[in-house]
């Protein structure tokens, strides 16, 4: 008899996948080249300061990997198989609640504990080359391996209670938040407005972010008992939430009839997202004369609600920060932090919406019925594209207005001239690549809608290749430009920089715009049939080819052209 039978099921699956692999590999590749990269920033920096650098980032960015593992890896494991209908059929046989909680995390934590254990002995180069101290390495190690476990049970719990993808994605990280940043934060505020000024370990002990900053040396030496009281506060946090998933599962897989409670919050929340009967009358009907899949998209009246109230409540927290700290609040520094928040707030948002409905009826086999109709590829992607503006073209106004303000206020506190060219390169090229980010977001997340397994893997996809890649690209370039200065001892400045990061940033908005936009045109009914075909792996289709990659699949027998 095997025990607990999905574990081995599911790692068996994962043994499998090429993504195993591959996750390990880059990442101990990204740490190896963000370290070279840093060396050769800093080569008339001390060792040991280098070392502290290059550790505090390395670990920071781990922690923080683990914190949104549980966002991306758990949170719609379990909630996909009740969609699907499967989740049930496991416990028509002798399995636990435990034996299928076990086994999801077994599969979906693999790869995320790979990308850890890859990086984790990467950080001991730092304490070779000194200024880190062995107990920093062994308390930061353990930190992170706590913050992964405590990130996927959070996940594990709360895909236990919903149904919905992104109710679960969404509600997952809003926990996440609410210990890392949320408690702290008020504990904060808290002594701020007492007479002791001091920190309520109730509101830090629960925070990963509290384990990782005293695990450092400094903290650690006057603040040990702290350090492992919060150790374990966010393990047996972890170990609670794995464990109510466990009891929650089987019974939550079934349709329960909802009760008048349930029924009469359901009423409120319809009529708050679509109005009463009038209202929804009245606005399909001016949606629908405009573009029937704009209707589809947009009947949610609360979306703009939403990115309006997250910018109304940066708005608040920075005019508190102002009211706090006084005029020294308004720097350089807080200025392009702030442009920087907004920046990602506004891609990231945006990112995640384009292309959800198209990918939700393409997974339900919905989108064949729509393309059935006289709506046209071009009338789907208008309606997106109104969908979209009615979202965000408010908001993005407003971004791009206060980056301007930001602006001028960081050129009159700089007082060198060529500072004041310098910035005006930056913010200017700033707005520029936030326009350009977002117009090739828009095709490349359509397109991704059609071909990625899920709304989820669709948004991942889209963000990988128009904002991590960037970045890869540019800092390879840039480690190659610094090794080419070590001989040559001539390093470029910081105008050249910046110009060659906006230039490979817009290389690739229009590159794979330009792409994803012929692709849509010329392939969507043919994607959109394809839903039960796997994809040629990514080799295959490098040397192959499309056509030649496509032979191995099985091929619609007619295909509609445009």
């Amino acid at each position: 008899m095997t025990v607990l039978p999905i574990v081995a099921r599911e790692l068996r699956v994962a043994s499998r996948r090429r993504a195993t692999y591959w996750v390990r590999s880059g990442a101990a590749l990204t740490v190896i080249l963000l370290g070279v990269w840093l060396f050769l920033m800093m080569q008339s920096v001390p060792a040991q300061e280098v070392a502290l650098t290059l550790f505090g980032i390395l670990t920071g960015a781990s922690v923080l990997y683990c914190l949104l593992s549980g966002v991306r890896a758990t949170s719609d494991c379990l909630s996909e198989e009740k969609r699907g209908g499967t989740l049930g059929l496991l416990f028509l046989t002798d399995l636990r609640g435990y034996d299928v909680v076990l086994g999801k995390l077994a599969a979906t934590s693999l790869n995320a504990l790979y990308g850890v254990l890859a990086v984790v002995p990467m950080l001991a180069v730092p304490l070779l080359m000194g200024g880190v101290t062995l107990g920093e390495f062994g308390r930061m190690g353990l930190v992170t391996l706590n913050s992964l476990f405590f990130s996927l049970s959070i996940g594990m719990f709360v895909s236990a209670l919903c149904q919905s993808a992104r109710k679960a994605i969404g509600a997952t990280f809003l926990l996440i938040f609410f210990f890392a940043g949320f408690l702290p934060a008020a504990g904060a505020i808290i002594a701020a407005y007492t007479k002791t000024r001091h920190y309520l370990p109730i509101f830090l002990t629960p925070s990963a972010g509290f384990t990782f900053y005293m695990g450092f040396h400094v903290p650690y030496s006057t603040g040990r008992s702290l350090f492992w009281l919060s150790m374990v506060v966010v393990h047996g946090l972890g170990w609670i939430f794995l464990a109510l998933s466990a009891v929650i599962v089987p019974r939550t897989w079934q349709d329960q009839p909802a009760g008048n409670l349930k029924l009469r919050w359901r009423e409120r929340w319809k009529s708050w997202s679509y109005g009463n009967s009038a209202e929804r009358f009245a606005f399909r009907r001016c949606l629908l004369d405009r573009n029937p899949f704009y209707w589809l998209v947009a009947r949610g009246r609360l979306k703009p609600v939403l990115v309006w109230a997250v910018l109304g409540l940066l708005a608040c927290g920075w005019l508190w920060g102002y009211i706090k700290v006084g005029p020294d609040w308004l720097n350089v520094s807080i200025y392009f932090t702030t442009g920087l928040v907004l920046n990602v707030l506004v891609k990231g948002w945006f990112a995640s919406e384009v292309g959800r409905q198209l990918a939700e009826d393409r997974h339900r086999g919905t989108l064949e019925l729509l393309l059935s109709t006289p709506l046209t590829v071009r009338d789907i992607l208008r309606g997106e594209r109104l969908a979209l503006q009615r979202q965000f073209l408010g908001p993005l106004l407003l971004v791009l207005a206060a980056c301007f303000v930001m602006m001028i206020a960081a050129i009159r506190n700089t007082g060198v001239e060529e500072d004041h060219a310098l910035w005006i390169l930056v913010w200017i090229g700033g707005m520029i690549m936030l326009l350009a980010d977002l117009a090739g977001l828009y095709w490349v997340g359509l397109w991704q809608a059609l071909v990625s397994k899920s709304p989820r893997t669709a948004a991942s996809a889209s963000v990988a290749r128009m904002l991590v890649l960037p970045w890869v690209i540019f800092a390879l370039v840039a480690l190659a430009l610094s090794l080419s200065a070590i001989r040559t001892r001539h390093e470029p400045g910081e105008k050249f920089f910046f110009g060659l990061w906006f230039a490979i940033g817009l290389a690739v908005d229009i590159g794979f715009g330009t792409w994803a936009r012929h692709k849509l045109l010329t392939e969507f009914r043919l994607a959109a049939a394809q839903r039960y075909l796997e994809r040629a792996g990514f080799w295959k289709r490098l040397f192959v080819g499309n056509e030649g990659a496509s032979r191995v699949q099985l091929q619609p027998a007619h295909t509609e052209s445009l």
